[in-house]
């Protein structure tokens, strides 16, 4: 089966938009065990979408154009689309419905121009919208051998959809035919290298028995992804995740979409203990990393950014003369944060970060990216040396990523108070 993936708009041509939804729904499909085989951008016109779509079935099994169902003037895949089937639009009443409903709910005026969106091809599936209020389409081709899928741009609309609507129509409509399964084991703390040399030669039997093993490389992160199809899929699998979790360790810290912050908020959570942060060099970012975690109020007390030397003085209570003796960027300023959150915060744990992001600011003995990272606990404080010459918002995740890991691993060595 061939997929092909076509984004709409000129925003995403001109670099004023991320095209997020060419990665999102790849993996989507990809972890599903289906294949996309081509993805393009074009432009709004409807002489575009139309060109690219006719060239897209002459080869894909399934097309799925994003973009162009909105309101204004330059959303124009729904014509386009309809007119290239032969389809005329009509109204669609349960959609203009939903349309007033949704304004009506907010308590603002409905303009007219957004009754259009209630206009669909007359052999369409609708794909309800409940975020938005241009619902997604799924058409047949004349010749009702391929689809085409209509969603809308937003991603906040298109992927509920995508994962409510189009994967059971795609798991009806276009059944795998060999059982597919897939795990993403999430590291950090090595190279993407070092993390192919520890399991690539022990992993070679299973590849040649039919393992799809891969590796996807981040700031901070490396992926290990494994996938198998046909009836020993669980077997080949389940052989394969020993492997990797006997030679990997500890560096795993999750699976599938799982991320650092969530993983120690979950870990607290399951303890009943609690975090608070002192930050400097990144400014709020490891903050802002854990309160982005459903239910980090449960255990994540505050933080504070003492960006100055005055305000880890007057803050934290970091002496005077330890900032004059050793410096801002130092191992003792970095344990002195930690203390002084933990005190501040009464907290069970507390994470400090200090350091230099540049590009100016360095010497010889401290060079830009140096960081140094403390963990304040009940029994003892530890600090970590970290050294990432790199630009300042990477230098900013990669301090954050590794004072999340300093306190998981700790967590993994620390028997839970329950059981202590």
């Amino acid at each position: 089966m061939n997929i092909e993936l076509i984004n709409t708009g000129a925003e995403l041509l001109v670099g004023r938009v991320l095209n997020t939804h060419q990665q999102w729904l790849c993996r989507q499909l990809t972890d599903l065990g289906y294949e996309v085989t081509r993805q393009v951008c074009v432009p709004d016109g409807s002489g575009a979408i139309q060109a690219a779509v006719r060239e897209a079935m002459s080869r894909a099994d399934l097309v799925i154009a994003t973009g162009g169902l909105g309101p204004t003037s330059d959303d124009l895949t729904r014509d386009a689309i309809a007119q290239l089937l032969g389809q005329r639009l009509i109204l669609h009443p349960p959609t203009l419905a939903w349309i007033e409903q949704f304004f009506s709910q907010r308590r603002r005026p409905m303009p007219a121009s957004v009754q259009v969106q209630a206009m669909i091809p007359e052999n369409a599936l609708v794909l309800p919208n409940p975020n938005g209020t241009a619902p997604g389409l799924a058409m047949e081709s004349v010749a009702g051998k391929q689809w085409i899928v209509l969603l809308p741009g937003p991603p906040r609309e298109l992927r509920p959809m995508f994962l409510e609507s189009v994967v059971p129509l795609l798991h009806r409509v276009f059944p795998l035919s060999s059982k597919f399964l897939c795990l993403t084991f999430k590291t950090t703390g090595l190279g993407e290298s070092v993390v192919e040399e520890k399991i690539a030669g022990p992993l070679q039997v299973l590849v040649a028995a039919g393992l799809e093993l891969a590796y996807c490389a981040r700031v901070g992160e490396v992926d290990v992804r494994i996938a198998a199809r046909g009836d020993s899929t669980e077997n080949l699998l389940a052989a394969t995740e020993k492997i990797i979790r006997d030679l990997l360790g500890p560096v795993i810290f999750g699976t599938g979409d799982d991320s650092l912050e969530s993983v120690v908020v979950q870990s607290l959570t399951a303890r009943g203990e609690t975090l608070a942060v002192a930050e400097s060099c990144t400014g709020g970012f490891l903050a802002n990393r854990l309160t982005n975690v459903p239910g980090a109020s449960a255990v994540f007390l505050g933080g504070v950014v003492t960006y100055s030397n005055q305000a880890k003085q007057d803050i934290l209570g970091v002496p005077s003369e330890t900032l004059r003796d050793h410096g801002a960027v130092s191992k003792a300023v970095a344990r002195a944060m930690a203390e002084g959150a933990r005190r501040v915060f009464k907290s069970d744990y507390a994470l400090a970060v200090t350091g230099i992001a540049g590009p100016g600011g360095g010497t010889g003995e401290k060079p830009v990216g140096t960081a140094f990272v403390a963990l304040a606990t009940k029994q003892d404080t530890t600090v970590h040396l970290l050294y990432s010459p790199v630009d300042r918002e990477t230098f900013k995740f990669v301090v954050s990523q590794k004072s999340l890991d300093l306190l998981r691993v700790a967590q993994m060595g620390r028997p839970s108070p329950d059981n202590s």
